[in-house]
């Protein structure tokens, strides 16, 4: 596992997204699929977000991203599909013919964030941090005595 730095913070956020072409019209082929590529990339990097994984498929786009703190999941996805529905408008015309209204994704997006432990290991780790019981407790959420 390697984590990432900024100025003032250590992180390792992964999500995976998922999101649809409208009407989940299999467009996402050919030079079109590889164009998108490219745009997720530079879109991406544009934000210091790094793909660790991608497909293209006919209907729908899959990421597996390492995200920094500051990016929203929400600013994410609206930075990518925006600029990507945007530029594959303008570049291609058989787009333009299927999408009008200039809209080439659906609304909404799928997000799950992704680690390499589960949330029992961080509930574990965070009691075993006490050394002794903890005085008081509300929820699962302890006060350690000084």
């Amino acid at each position: 596992m390697s984590y990432r730095k900024t100025a003032h913070s250590v992180y390792d956020l992964k999500y995976h997204v998922v999101w649809i072409t409208k009407y989940r019209k299999p467009v996402l082929r050919g030079e079109i699929a590889v164009r998108l590529r490219e745009l997720v990339r530079q879109t991406c990097a544009s934000l210091d977000v790094y793909v660790l994984s991608g497909h293209v498929a006919a209907d729908h786009v899959h990421l597996l991203v390492s995200v920094p703190p500051q990016v929203s999941v929400s600013d994410l996805m609206q930075r990518v599909k925006g600029r990507s529905s945007r530029k594959l408008l303008q570049e291609f015309n058989e787009l333009r013919r299927q999408f009008w209204g200039k809209h080439l994704w659906a609304r909404g997006y799928f997000a799950a964030s992704s680690g390499n432990v589960t949330d029992d290991i961080i509930q574990q780790y965070i009691e075993s941090q006490a050394g002794q019981p903890p005085a008081a407790e509300d929820e699962g959420f302890s006060i350690e005595e000084l």
